[in-house]
């Protein structure tokens, strides 16, 4: 497994990755909706090529695209989070998303907010087992007012990823 930052150059490949993305939040999200040519309304990633706080990267294991991250670094005024993660059904459950995850937080070190909205339990298993591990515990997880689930934490340079 290996990560590669996207450019706008592969911005399309990016979107074709997110309709898969899209569909699988459908499940939760019941409002989202094909537009009339059958796909799902394309995110605008402008910021992710105009402002050097966001980041996009593909998740590859050897040459195929498995997943992508959307991050946001640490500001002033804001933690690192991750704005969108994913990675397709066939790899799923095999341990790559932990991978790439955990080396993107290293890649970002210091403070984490990572949010979950309520319906997406897996989400919220995947993230709440991740963190902890990183962490050793030393996380403070609480919902907000529409029932998110949302970790706040530290990360070094040097985590306890097995």
């Amino acid at each position: 497994m290996n990560l590669e930052k996207v450019t706008k150059g592969k911005e399309s490949i990016l979107h074709n990755l997110m309709q898969f993305y899209i569909y699988e939040f459908s499940k939760f999200v019941p409002e989202i909706r094909l537009e009339q040519d059958g796909t799902y309304k394309l995110f605008n990633l402008n910021r992710y090529w105009e402002n050097s706080n966001f980041h996009a990267f593909f998740i590859k294991l050897e040459n195929e695209y498995i997943g992508f991250a959307l991050v946001e670094s640490e500001s002033k005024s804001f933690p690192n989070t991750f704005h969108e993660f994913f990675i397709i059904a066939t790899y799923s459950g095999k341990g790559y998303g932990e991978k790439a995850a955990t080396e993107l937080m290293l890649m970002f070190p210091g403070n984490w907010i990572i949010t979950q909205i309520e319906a997406n339990y897996p989400a919220q298993a995947f993230w709440r087992k991740l963190v902890y591990k990183l962490t050793n515990g030393d996380v403070t997880e609480r919902y907000d007012k529409e029932r998110r689930s949302i970790q706040e934490f530290h990360i070094s340079s040097i985590v306890n990823a097995e």
